[in-house]
Order: C-alpha cells, then sequence, then structure tokens
C-alpha cells in the first residue's frame, strides 16, 4: 500500500504558522542578522558575507531572507550546498553530498540557510565541513527549530524564525514526500 499523497493528508493536517507569521519571523531574523554584521559592512570590510543555501528545503526561506537583508543593505555573495539524510522518505539515514559550494570559504564569514533544525544531523556536518574548508566564522539561519530534546550535541541555531512542535512538518521548504515545498505555510500531519 502506497502512502498517502499531498492532496489526500493536507486538507486534515494542522496549520501551525501561516504565512503572515513566517514573513514577520523572517523579517526579525534578518534584523538580528543585520545587526550582528552591520560592524563589519560599516567599516568596509571587503569581504562580503558568503550566504549559502542549503538545497532544496532552504531555498523558499533562503530567498525570503537575502532579499530582506538586501533591503538593510546587507549585500551578499551567494553560493548552494545540497546534503540530504531523506531522500524523499520521512526518516533519515546516512548524509548524502549532492553539491558541495564552488566559493572558497577560506577566511570568509559564512551565513549557512535552512527550513529547520531538527535533529542536526545534517546541519552539524555542514557547518563541520565550512570550517574544515577555513571559514572564519560559520553562522546558521533556520525558518524552524522543532522542540524536542533529541538534538545532536555541537550544533544550534544562531538566527530561528519560528518554532514547530515535535510532528511531521511541512511547507515553506519542508516537504511531504518530495510534495508541499512551495506551501506558504507549516503544516503538521495529524497525530
Amino acid at each position: 500500500m502506497s502512502a498517502p499523497s499531498l492532496a489526500q493528508v493536507l486538507p486534515d493536517a494542522d496549520l501551525i504558522h501561516d504565512r503572515a507569521t513566517l514573513e514577520r519571523a523572517i523579517l526579525r531574523v534578518a534584523d538580528e542578522v543585520r545587526a550582528d554584521y552591520a560592524p563589519e559592512a560599516a567599516s568596509g570590510g571587503s569581504s562580503r558575507p558568503l550566504f549559502v543555501t542549503i538545497m532544496h528545503g532552504g531555498m523558499p526561506f533562503a530567498a525570503q531572507l537575502a532579499f530582506a537583508l538586501g533591503e538593510r543593505g546587507l549585500d551578499l555573495e551567494f553560493d548552494y550546498l545540497h546534503a540530504t539524510r531523506y531522500r524523499g522518505h520521512t526518516s533519515g539515514s546516512g548524509l548524502a553530498w549532492l553539491h558541495r559550494p564552488a566559493t572558497s570559504m577560506r577566511d570568509r564569514r559564512v551565513l549557512l540557510a535552512d527550513d529547520i533544525l531538527d535533529e542536526g544531523h545534517t546541519l552539524l556536518a555542514v557547518k563541520r565541513w565550512c570550517e574544515d574548508q577555513g571559514a572564519a566564522d560559520v553562522r546558521v539561519a533556520v525558518l524552524a527549530v522543532k522542540r524536542h530534546d533529541r538534538r545532536v550535541d555541537g550544533i544550534d541555531a544562531d538566527y530561528v524564525g519560528v518554532e514547530v512542535p515535535d510532528r511531521y512538518v511541512f511547507g515553506y521548504g519542508m516537504d511531504y514526500r518530495e510534495q508541499g515545498r512551495n506551501l506558504p505555510a507549516i503544516y503538521a500531519l495529524k497525530a
């Protein structure tokens, strides 16, 4: 028996955060990031922060955050990476690197943008990889943090949009079996 489709689960899903709430959260995160990066920008530092989107889930959040940072006068250099533990499933396995950034990170300030910090396996591996590449500073911005006590040691988000319950969530970059990433809100499957 195959799993239900998005069209089958969405009508019964719980709305966790609507679009307006997420948009306000992203603007708040942009203010926090800008405040942290303002001294470097004001001093005329020659190195723009390297803004790295973690694909695919981080794309909607990263795009909105990047626009908000641009509106706040923070110029960014962009790259992306694709590392996943899920591959269309609802539970993770070993980390697979599908694309690594081409931009040198040596002595750079790196801002990672992702959809969610759940247990943290992927983000920890990505952050360590950036540090191994010589990044001077690596910060993590996520749209959502899942509330639970299963987070791996060594990873936290520096910037958080919203918290979500310890349930299967989807929308705004997060998928339900590779569907629903483009929903403009965050939903949770019925418990």
